[in-house]
């Protein structure tokens, strides 16, 4: 059971010395129960208090590491429902399945190219995270030499799912040097598998069918000594897994009911009659609340979309991706080429980057300081105004760089070049457009009007 704020104050030191960043000892104790602070910011609490608050302080979630020499992925260690609570802290691993059944030249094929499968995305590098290997033959030695395929043609942590602990512990000779997930342990074979897992020191699946059968397993396995477990609670179609991965998250996070305090597997593709009702179902377990998503399609347009959502469901809403408030030169800018200005959140950024580059027009662009916000937004919220866009071009050095001076707004907050001018006697305020696919025509006619202008 989980500690109350009371409980958690009688074992703190007491003496307010404020050090953990809170005024009193009871308010850091309110925080901690609530699953708001970290134990660690207490540097005064003796080792007994620490030993007794450690399940007060944990995370409702276990943290969980899936391994491949230098690749890995954590999952877990969440301590909301939903992310504009606080946030989401790990994002859900995407896997793809082969089987030993396929023709090894086929599954050598698929691993490879899905493995190197990557998409820039404002800065980040969107890829794949697993692989997926069944033991679909039942046969132990093809088990074994299907993983050496795989691992021969990928670099990425594996998932070795088998019914028959055998067929693991041949899987498991051929992996060395590598923390796979191991699926699954049930009810008949789940002494076995935490044989297995312990001695590997790796993370083991859980399977069964129900919350109940589901909880007795994960304290079967706990008390073997696994602590890293992954939940399968065997649902397979979306409405099932919906409301079984939300009643999982429930208990972990509103009854910290510790027996089910790991994250979750899913297989969106053994409940779906097509590729596009796989990916329907694996966004919505992206959204709520899987840990690991293995698909049976690899599609790099569909993998885009969802690796897409993936990244805006973990970007921590209240603190946006945004990039460094500085000039950056596109197509080695002279003085007198155009002088651009945008907020510094990164979708922007990206966006209106690209095509100033593929332009090939030289351009200075100019990033202010918005706190990560979207230019309408930041306008909106006083972050992007005149006096801000004013002192930000001041301060930047950009006067020592340029003769021509002419800043080009966003078009979307054109009401502002008459307070800018103002602000910047020295500038001339121009209005660009109003959406960045549009900057390439408007950049070109602008290069063509300079060199036309007279000097």
């Amino acid at each position: 059971m989980a500690l109350t704020g009371l409980e958690i104050y009688k074992l703190l030191p007491k003496t307010n010395c404020k050090e953990c960043g809170f005024p009193t000892c009871l308010a850091f104790a309110l925080k901690l129960a609530a699953k708001s602070a970290e134990l660690s910011a207490c540097p005064r609490v003796s080792d007994e208090g620490k030993a007794a608050l450690e399940s007060a302080s944990a995370p409702p979630i276990r943290l969980v590491t899936i391994a491949s020499g230098e690749r890995e992925f954590q999952i877990g260690n969440e301590v909301v429902l939903f992310r504009h609570d606080k946030t989401f802290f790990h994002q859900p691993g995407l896997a793809l399945r082969v089987k030993d059944t396929d023709p090894l030249d086929k599954v050598a094929a698929t691993v490879a190219e899905a493995s190197v499968y990557f998409a820039e995305r404002v800065g980040f590098c969107l890829s794949m995270d697993a692989m997926a290997v069944e033991n679909a033959s039942g046969d132990a030695a093809t088990f074994a030499k299907c993983v050496e395929v795989v691992k021969a043609n990928s670099v990425l942590p594996l998932i070795l799912m088998a019914k028959d602990p055998a067929s693991i512990e041949a899987a498991l000779a051929v992996g060395a040097g590598s923390k796979p997930l191991i699926h699954a342990a049930d009810s008949e074979n789940w002494e076995a598998m935490a044989a297995l897992a312990t001695r590997a020191g790796c993370p083991l699946a859980v399977k069964a069918r129900g919350l109940e059968e589901l909880a007795v397993l994960a304290e079967q396995l706990t008390k073997a000594g696994v602590q890293d477990l992954v939940l399968d609670p065997g649902a397979r179609t979306p409405a099932e897994t919906l409301a079984v991965f939300t009643q999982l998250r429930r208990l972990a996070i509103k009854k910290n009911f510790r027996l089910l305090g790991f994250p979750t597997i899913s297989f969106p593709g053994e409940g779906a009659e097509s590729a596009e009702q796989e990916a329907i179902a694996a966004a919505q377990d992206i959204c709520k609340y899987s840990g690991v998503i293995v698909l049976d399609h690899f599609d790099p347009a569909t993998l885009y979309g969802l690796l897409t959502l993936r990244q805006n469901i973990y970007t921590d809403p209240q603190k946006p991706i945004q990039v460094t408030p500085d000039i950056y030169r596109f197509n080695d800018p002279e003085p007198n080429a155009p002088v651009m200005i945008t907020t510094n959140f990164s979708l922007t950024y990206f966006s209106v980057a690209g095509e100033v580059e593929t332009s090939g027009v030289p351009a200075w662009l100019l990033i202010a300081d918005a706190e990560g916000l979207s230019v309408l937004t930041a306008w909106a919220a006083g972050k992007f105004s005149a006096e801000s866009i004013a002192k930000f071009v001041k301060g930047s050095g950009i006067n020592d760089l340029v003769e021509r001076k002419v800043l080009i707004l966003p078009g979307m907050v054109a009401t502002l070049s008459g307070e800018l001018e103002e602000e910047l006697p020295d500038w001339k305020i121009a209005v660009g457009p109003r959406e960045a696919v549009d900057l390439q025509g408007y950049l070109k006619e602008l290069r063509r009007a300079i060199k036309e202008t007279p000097h």
